[in-house]
């Protein structure tokens, strides 16, 4: 990834991160966590890492609540960024929380067992 690339990516996780914390309403949003955000070298497409820490809500349900917003994310990014294109967003769902959480709960395991 360039430096432009690398910039507009932090600028984004940025106003993102803002975003979900003051501007976006939907329930399904609630507690997401934006893991890391790539941009490709054109500057075209985002794809954009989330994680949620909150278990009410399925993967599913949260990826459902961003894709709604999608274009009322892309829209405020145009107001807050100044580019003259705004890129494409593509959420994902990250699951290395979780991943690293069940690798943690098994080496506790392990150690309580006497096995480490």
């Amino acid at each position: 990834m360039n430096y432009r690339a690398t910039r507009l990516a932090e600028v984004i996780k940025k106003e993102l991160s803002h975003m979900f914390q003051k501007d976006l309403k939907d329930p399904r949003v609630d507690f997401a966590t934006i893991t890391s955000v790539e941009v490709s070298g054109d500057l075209r497409v985002a794809k954009i890492y989330v994680s949620t820490i909150k278990e009410k809500n399925s993967p599913a349900e949260l990826m459902d609540g961003l894709e709604q917003a999608s274009g009322f994310i892309r829209k405020e990014l145009g107001k807050r960024i100044n580019l003259r294109y705004i890129p494409e967003i593509r959420f994902s769902y990250d699951t290395s929380m979780e991943k690293g959480d069940r690798i943690f709960n098994l080496l506790k395991k392990l150690k309580d067992e006497g096995d480490v």
